[in-house]
């Protein structure tokens, strides 16, 4: 299940729905797993191919609330898994940041009359730099816009549950945020995990090396022994996972950042491998041990 995203090449592409096909498998041959993580909510994972970030559904008498929904050419698959939780429509959407892999079928939803939540950051994003097209970039249509932003947090009080949003600045990117379902213990983090996966630190985009690992450590503050951690990708967490992944960033911030220190060139200290002691875990098809040296020595002043 670790290399469920392999082919997450998509993010570098600005998300062209279009090389899902040409860079996974066939569309056949991708779905989802459902996954009962509490009584009422779900996780929903891709198997047999990238379906892009995890999903999660809250249902309850109060409505159904989403967070993130992958990508175009994976809608039908996408609402077949909903089917398997609730036949009731999608009544919140949450953005967990602005990658396409996390809010690709936005539009598909927002025209439905799904209410689409985001950081005002995200929004901002989408206005100003649109949504990928067959030949770049295109304005994004206004049914793929959140609805309702916030700047620093906001609370749902649905299904007798607290859905707390938490923005983390300068961490993936500068429009994350993470869900923490209190009640439940369960915590949505975005791509602000990568569970056993080198993660992507979306620099162009406002993230950061410093940002990511102390948003790593407030989520991390929040978790005890029973919490149940839904990644942006990989399979279901807990709070040991978490705090593996922060001690590989800030050891691998160490190491490279003492090489750099000496005056070595970025190919210079790829060349030494500094990260091979992660590889056999953390090694992927998208941020591989070269590339996230290459990632860190970019992003450590």
């Amino acid at each position: 299940m670790r290399h469920l995203c392999l082919f997450i090449v998509i993010i570098t592409s600005l998300f062209s729905h279009n090389s899902l096909l040409a860079h996974g498998k066939p569309n056949s041959e991708i779905d989802f797993a459902v996954a009962k993580v509490t009584d009422n909510i779900h996780m929903l994972m891709g198997v047999n191919g990238f379906t892009g970030g995890n999903i999660a559904i809250l249902t309850g008498e109060d409505g159904v609330i989403m967070i993130d929904d992958s990508m175009p050419p994976l809608a039908d698959k996408l609402k077949a898994a909903i089917k398997q939780v609730t036949d009731q429509p999608v009544d919140f959407l949450i953005n967990t940041h602005i990658h396409g892999d996390h809010t690709g079928n936005n539009a598909l939803f927002g025209e439905s009359g799904t209410w689409i939540v985001g950081h005002e950051n995200l929004r901002k994003h989408f206005l100003e730099k649109g949504v990928a097209g067959k030949d770049g970039n295109v304005p994004a249509p206004k049914a793929a816009l959140p609805v309702i932003t916030f700047p620093d947090q906001m609370n749902f009080h649905l299904n007798n549950m607290t859905a707390k949003i938490i923005h983390q600045a300068r961490a993936h990117t500068s429009g994350d945020a993470f869900i923490h379902y209190q009640e439940a213990n369960v915590i949505h983090t975005g791509d602000i995990l990568f569970n056993e996966l080198f993660p992507y630190i979306d620099i162009a985009s406002g993230g950061s090396i410093d940002g990511f690992i102390d948003a790593q450590k407030y989520i991390l503050s929040l978790a005890d022994d029973k919490t149940k951690i839904i990644p942006g990708h990989g399979k279901l967490a807990n709070k040991t996972d978490l705090q593996a992944s922060i001690d590989m960033l800030e050891d691998s911030k160490s190491i490279i950042g003492a090489l750099k220190k000496q005056g070595l060139t970025e190919d210079q200290v790829v060349e030494k491998n500094p990260l091979q002691k992660y590889h056999d875990v953390w090694n992927w098809g998208f941020i591989t041990t070269e590339r996230m040296t290459r990632q860190m020595y970019k992003g450590l002043k």
